[in-house]
């Protein structure tokens, strides 16, 4: 409230990478990156609701039991990134700036 209103992507993707991500889950975003085309990458290092989750390297040759299974934890591992994005668009639509937000799980417990 003590500070003007944000009009700009970028200080609006800056609020969201510093202030709130902090007061959500206690740490900055760890690197931010644009194409100054509207298209923002954040990226947290270890993000904290994924650092308990088994991170299980593919076998080369693994059965359909294996593959299948593996393809049910990375299922699991993108569901608990839908509440984290959500509070990403909502944060961005009440600042003014209408957004798609998606993750992605390429390096666990990364994310961007």
């Amino acid at each position: 409230m003590e500070r003007p209103r944000i009009s700009d992507h970028l200080e609006a993707i800056k609020f969201i990478c510093k202030d709130f991500w902090f007061e959500l889950f206690k740490k900055q975003i760890d690197n931010l990156k644009t194409n100054h085309r509207g298209t923002f990458v954040l990226q947290d290092n270890r993000f904290r609701w994924l650092t308990r989750m088994s991170i299980e390297q593919s076998p080369e040759n693994g059965t359909s039991e294996e593959l299948s299974i593996m393809a049910d934890n990375k299922a699991v591992q993108s569901m608990h990134l839908n509440f984290p994005c959500g509070i990403i668009r909502g944060a961005l639509l009440n600042l003014g700036i209408p957004c798609a937000v998606s993750a992605d799980l390429s390096n666990l417990p990364a994310c961007e």
